[in-house]
């Protein structure tokens, strides 16, 4: 039996917000019938698993509306500056919620978000040999964030107990923890192929 080829046979944007806009698709399905199919429309996001000589990883705490409550996060940021390479796009995130720079950066996991319903794909990647830096004046979300170095053996305990929330902070803790077993030796280079983010 072939594979369907699902085309988008009409489009219509029915929301464009600052951030994500939602379209709507009507795609061919087998049977030769169309459906419809709402799509959030995401810049995507890169985060940063921050690990120091003892091995506890940098987590970031903030205010996320949707949920009404602050979360335990990693340092992480859109894909919303035109032309910014992911991994300098990470770089300035480090540098502008922890006041850390690294000399080492790996492409730990890319993920898609919630592929049933939006095109986001985030990349995390993994920061050794960290150093403080200066950082510029924190606004608005960045003025209330609190750090922490947490063990990584612990944050993964927190991952599985249901006590670190954040879809991105639980991937890149539960990678980072496994990739640890062979020194992270099978890690991508930084700025490794990302098929799925947009250009």
């Amino acid at each position: 039996m072939s594979e369907h080829d699902h085309q988008v046979v009409a489009s219509e944007v029915v929301y464009d917000g600052r951030i994500i806009s939602v379209r709507k698709d009507r795609v061919t399905m087998p049977g030769e019938t169309t459906s419809q199919r709402d799509v959030v429309v995401h810049p995507g996001a890169v985060g940063v698993i921050a690990l120091d000589d003892r091995g506890r990883v940098l987590l970031v705490t903030q205010y996320r509306h949707p949920v009404r409550r602050r979360l335990e996060e990693l340092p992480a940021g859109l894909l919303d500056r035109p032309g910014e390479p992911a991994l300098e796009a990470a770089q300035r995130e480090l540098m502008e919620e922890a006041g850390l720079a690294a000399d080492d950066w790996r492409v730990l996991v890319d993920t898609l978000t919630s592929p049933g319903m939006t095109d986001e794909a985030i990349r995390v990647f993994l920061a050794r040999d960290v150093r403080v830096v200066e950082r510029d004046v924190q606004e608005h979300e960045e003025a209330e964030m609190t750090t922490e170095w947490m063990d990584l053996d612990l944050a993964v305990r927190r991952v599985l107990a249901g006590e670190i929330e954040n879809a991105m902070a639980c991937v890149g803790i539960l990678a980072a923890d496994r990739a640890s077993r062979d020194g992270f030796a099978a890690l991508r280079p930084a700025d490794a192929p990302w098929p799925s983010q947009k250009t």
